[in-house]
């Protein structure tokens, strides 16, 4: 199905997105490649007006509710700021292979570089409910524990599910976003 299925609808509701490695290879498996994910939205937090209300970082892909305004277009300066930044930090500590998969699996249409990070869209999805909210933010908690990484998705490092349950996070998002 064409692109026109996944669009960005009113900046004044929160939006459910993913964000996922070409080929689903494991880049976030390195901390610092993570990292670049956090750096990342700390600036749309504090430059852009961009409020995280949930996320969680898996080793290939990333889910996250975010409201904003042109979210749409953060969103795209989000993935080609994470692009750069892990590739040249991929090239400065020596991932050649990782670099060579992320060469090979470009698309082919994409002849203005040499890597791509990731796959194509983020599939937004306005939340309009509360009900839909608390099912999004429960599907991105989940996450690592339907994976088998952990038994209790506050201990998964890189979720929000710390800050739900009022204890520190990597960074902070708005919980009470119910008003």
């Amino acid at each position: 199905m064409g692109r026109s299925r996944y669009r960005f609808g009113d900046e004044h509701y929160p939006h459910f997105m993913t964000d996922t490695i070409v080929a689903w290879l494991p880049v976030f498996s390195q901390p610092c490649f993570a990292d670049k994910i956090f750096e990342s939205w700390r600036f749309l937090q504090q430059e852009r007006s961009i409020e995280i209300l949930s996320y969680v970082v898996m080793e290939n892909h990333l889910h996250w509710i975010a409201v904003g305004p042109s979210l749409g277009k953060r969103v795209g300066e989000f993935k080609s700021f994470t692009a750069t930044s892990i590739l040249k930090e991929m090239q400065r500590k020596g991932f050649r292979t990782l670099l060579q998969e992320l060469e090979y699996y470009k698309l082919r249409n994409k002849v203005d570089q040499k890597h791509q990070l990731w796959q194509e869209g983020s599939h937004p999805e306005m939340i309009e409910t509360e009900q839909m909210m608390w099912q999004k933010i429960e599907y991105i908690h989940g996450n690592p524990l339907r994976r088998g990484f952990v038994d209790d998705p506050i201990h998964w490092r890189y979720c929000s599910a710390r800050n739900y349950a009022q204890l520190p996070g990597i960074i902070d998002v708005c919980t009470d976003w119910m008003g």
